[in-house]
């Protein structure tokens, strides 16, 4: 059937169904898309599309499809893969149980009361208020899933279908399933059906709208990143966790921990104890306790965590309680290049640290590595001469030796980029190369067969505050790739919040939204968040995520000021700015 609108031609056809349990057998739905003349029509136009598309929807259930390119979207971030809905408006019972064997499992029981409380804030918890009022539709949430894995290893399966039915003819009951492959990707679902749910001020309940909902949902890239940097300013580890927990709410799973740098050596470790002696006071520490404390506390939520020990420069820090890892008092970084006592610190410290950190990823740093301490230190300087090398090839020797440590404890190492620039014959083939000074490194990376991680410093650094959303969200990690086979390489990507001007005080207005920006590309399919419309209709989407991050506690920043994590410059509505 073929309707005409204003503008618009709409055609009511079948869509595709998920394969799920208890999933629809057959649905119907309207698609709507603009005519030529209403390429230019305003913005006020869409939700009244929305009504309408929401409107001719007619069946008890929804299969999943791809949305196309001019359909509205949902208030979902990251957009899911495939996902269609209703019309239905269902009421969420604040005694909500779960169900399915998901129940067994610790991490998907913690994480449904999480989300539990994060959506049941209101007036609705309290049972004498809830006596006085009808029957709630959805009482229950299902959740079912396939493997007894709890391990969390890269390119873990994060895939899910979430399926909620309408009110049912008998019962007038609507149901919720979550069904995953592992716990992760049951976490994945719950963070999509906590969006789904909004709390109406007037009934004073937590209600489902569009429903029915079928989504199928999987992650674009296996590793979607974030750097924080807790040497250039020391971050509590309550605040740490909060970082961690938005994290979750925008679907990434890794956090990049660049515990240590010039500036400060804040991380115990029991080989060494004098290292930590570098910390800028004996209160801006970590202890062993600490650090296992946030990598557990990153599993429950499905984020690993990849600590990176920059070598062999920025290390000044460690000469603070051993100096003769220095060259010279007065000639602090790169690390004593001929001293056995150098290698074996550093083997000290990923021998403790491999007992807190199981991910199987390890950041070596290798970038910003200036030689000329090592040729103009006595001492170095005769080391180079006897053992015929150049200040570049013992930086080449610094790295290889770090990466066999490495890879002796069963990690596979990351560098930034400089050591692929310099010596990419040289690496070892288990290397991850990571990108950082600008584009086209992963093309040459992954064209040599190393995998890659995307953190062009132009786009993807939430230091530079005159980056705006639109620039990070438009950056691609598979940007020059043509090959399939060079694009599975590259893992994925990272933003990256150094610390320089970022402190408890100011660090979460910086990561955030314009990290959800980045989230959004490394989880969602190129096909629909791509193209002339897709800023428009990601910039609202945005905007509500970042009022849902205020509403859970996250202190993000307006969306479009031109410098980020900047206040808003009047008043408003958070959906606005």
């Amino acid at each position: 059937m073929i309707l005409t609108l204003p503008a618009y031609v709409c055609f009511l056809q079948p869509l595709q169904r998920p394969k799920i349990p208890q999933g629809p057998t057959r649905a119907m739905g309207l698609l709507c898309i603009p005519t030529s003349s209403s390429s230019s029509s305003s913005s006020s136009a869409v939700p009244t599309l929305f009504l309408i598309c929401c409107a001719f929807f007619v069946s008890q259930a929804f299969g999943a499809r791809t949305p196309h390119p001019e359909t509205f979207l949902p208030f979902i971030w990251p957009l899911p893969e495939k996902f269609s809905y209703g019309n239905e408006t269902l009421s969420v019972d604040p005694a909500l149980s779960l169900s399915g064997n998901g129940a067994a499992f610790n991490i998907v029981r913690e994480a449904f009361e999480r989300y539990k409380g994060i959506l049941f804030k209101h007036g609705d918890r309290f049972s004498f208020i809830r006596t006085l009022r009808s029957a709630y539709d959805v009482n229950k949430l299902s959740i079912i899933v396939h493997s007894n894995s709890e391990e969390l290893p890269l390119g873990v399966d994060e895939s899910y279908n979430l399926f909620v039915s309408g009110a049912q003819p008998l019962s007038g009951a609507g149901g919720v399933t979550i069904e995953a492959n592992t716990v992760f990707g049951a976490l994945r679902g719950l963070e999509t059906f906590s969006q789904l749910c909004s709390f109406d001020y007037t009934t004073k309940r937590l209600q489902i709208s569009k429903v029915p909902w079928s989504i199928r949902d999987k992650p674009r890239f296996q590793y979607r990143g974030l750097l924080l940097d807790t040497s250039r300013h020391y971050l509590p580890v309550n605040v740490i966790k909060q970082i961690i927990e938005a994290m979750s709410y925008a679907k990434l799973n890794v956090l990049h921990w660049h515990i240590i740098d010039e500036q400060s050596f804040p991380l115990e470790v029991p080989s060494y104890p004098n290292l930590w002696k570098g910390s800028y006071s004996e209160w801006e520490r970590y202890t062993i306790e600490d650090a296992h404390d946030i990598v557990n506390f990153s599993k429950m939520r499905g984020i690993n965590v990849m600590a990176e020990v920059d070598v062999p420069g920025h290390a000044a820090s460690w000469g603070v309680g051993y100096p003769d890892l220095w060259p010279s008092p007065s000639c602090k970084q790169p690390l004593d290049v001929s001293k056995k006592f150098t290698f074996d610190v550093l083997s000290g410290i990923l021998t403790d640290m491999r007992k807190i950190f199981p991910f199987e990823l390890f950041h070596l740093g290798g970038d910003e590595v200036n030689t000329d301490c090592w040729t103009n230190t006595s001492a170095v300087n005769e080391w180079l001469k006897n053992k015929n090398v150049t200040a570049e090839e013992a930086y080449e020797y610094f790295v290889l030796k770090a990466q066999n440590i490495a890879l002796t404890k069963n990690w596979s190492p990351v560098n930034w980029e400089e050591t692929f620039n310099t010596f990419p014959s040289k690496l070892h083939p288990r290397t991850v190369v990571h990108n950082w000074l600008g584009p086209g490194v992963c093309p040459k990376a992954v064209a040599k067969g190393f995998r890659c991680i995307f953190s062009n410093q132009g786009v993807w650094y939430l230091d530079h505050l005159n980056v705006p959303w639109e620039v990070v969200y438009d950056a691609d990690p598979l940007e020059g790739i043509q090959k399939a086979s060079e694009k599975k390489l590259v893992i994925g990507g990272e933003v990256c919040m150094w610390g320089e001007t970022a402190d408890t005080s100011d660090v979460q207005q910086t990561i955030w939204p314009r990290a959800a920006a980045a989230a959004e590309r490394l989880w969602s399919p190129r096909e629909f968040t791509s193209g002339k419309h897709a800023r428009v209709t990601a910039l609202k989407r945005l905007q509500y995520f970042r009022c849902l991050l205020n509403r859970r506690g996250v202190a993000a920043a307006p969306v479009t000021n031109y410098y980020a994590r900047t206040p808003p410059d009047g008043p408003g509505s958070c959906l606005v700015q």
